[in-house]
């Protein structure tokens, strides 16, 4: 069981509030994952500051900047918590990667991208959400998740989200019935993994048909050609919004929608806190319809 809560915010004028609202949701989670948690922010100007080049990890143990003298290339960085989240304004994604990687070969690389900023670890969320300083956030788009772990350890590369292609990020409540045989198939054609998660696997899949040249509704049918279990998924690209469940609509899902905002939970209550939630728009995605939405 694990509680997942995502909003992306149409309304600028809610964007300083992103992380208030979020926080309300993920407080509310909380008891569906007290394991571990995570957040994906979209355009927090303090994590990822514009212009900027921005790469997330599992922090080393060695200080920001210590972190950013060895990756070079005018970057800064970041401590947060668990995480460090490296920035530079000369560098692509790509090559901000490849040097973070360069400085820090074990380095598990959590996310990267022009906008996002992953943030997980281990410990009770509300703790967590406290030491990311997720209050504070501002942003258009963020997603959240706390896990109870089942089929893997409960560890930081395990925690979600995971982010394994730019700007994408996925959030899991379920569990992948056939994830090893998948895994295995994405293996053979060079793809390297970070952890033992299923989620994980589902994650690689998507970002694999992204790089074929598919859109995130049609990777998300795929997926569901293809994986058995119980799941429901929050998907989220730089500007792109999408949920589904699986073929029975085992796992719970929630979504609310108004002209200022569009949200997804485990569970109602967690809409709580939001603005004009009395007069949202409120359902319960059907088995395998693919729901996207966009700024």
């Amino acid at each position: 069981m694990c509680g997942i809560a995502g909003l992306q915010v149409r309304d600028p004028s809610l964007e300083p509030r992103l992380g208030e609202l979020l926080t309300g949701m993920l407080h509310q989670a909380a008891e569906r994952g007290p394991d571990s948690a995570g957040v994906a922010l979209y355009g927090d100007s303090r994590l990822t500051p514009p212009g900027h080049a921005t790469v997330s990890l599992l922090a080393p143990d060695v200080s920001a900047d210590e972190v950013a003298a060895r990756v070079g290339g005018g970057a800064t960085a970041i401590t947060v918590s668990q995480s460090t989240v490296v920035h530079s304004p000369a560098l692509t994604v790509s090559d901000l990667e490849r040097a973070v990687r360069d400085a820090f070969p074990s380095a598990v690389v959590t996310g990267r991208g022009t906008g996002l900023a992953v943030l997980k670890g281990v410990g009770h969320p509300d703790a967590l959400a406290e030491e990311f300083g997720l209050r504070a956030a501002s942003g258009r788009q963020g997603i959240a998740h706390t896990r109870m772990a089942t089929e893997s350890a409960v560890t930081p590369e395990g925690a979600h989200p995971f982010s394994v292609d730019e700007n994408v990020c996925l959030v899991h409540n379920g569990s992948f019935a056939n994830h090893a045989t998948i895994r295995r198939e994405l293996r053979a054609e060079g793809i390297v993994f970070d952890s033992e998660n299923d989620s994980e696997v589902g994650a690689r899949f998507v970002a694999h048909q992204l790089a074929q040249g598919h859109d995130l509704e049609k990777s998300l049918r795929l997926l569901c050609e293809r994986f058995d279990g119980f799941y429901t998924l929050l998907v989220t690209t730089g500007d792109t919004f999408a949920v589904v469940r699986d073929a029975i609509a085992c796992k719970p899902a929630v979504v609310a929608e108004t002209d200022a905002w569009v949200a997804m939970a485990s569970e109602y209550r967690y809409f709580a806190g939001l603005p004009g939630i009395e007069s949202a728009r409120v359902f319960e995605p059907e088995p395998e319809e693919v729901h996207t939405w966009q700024r």
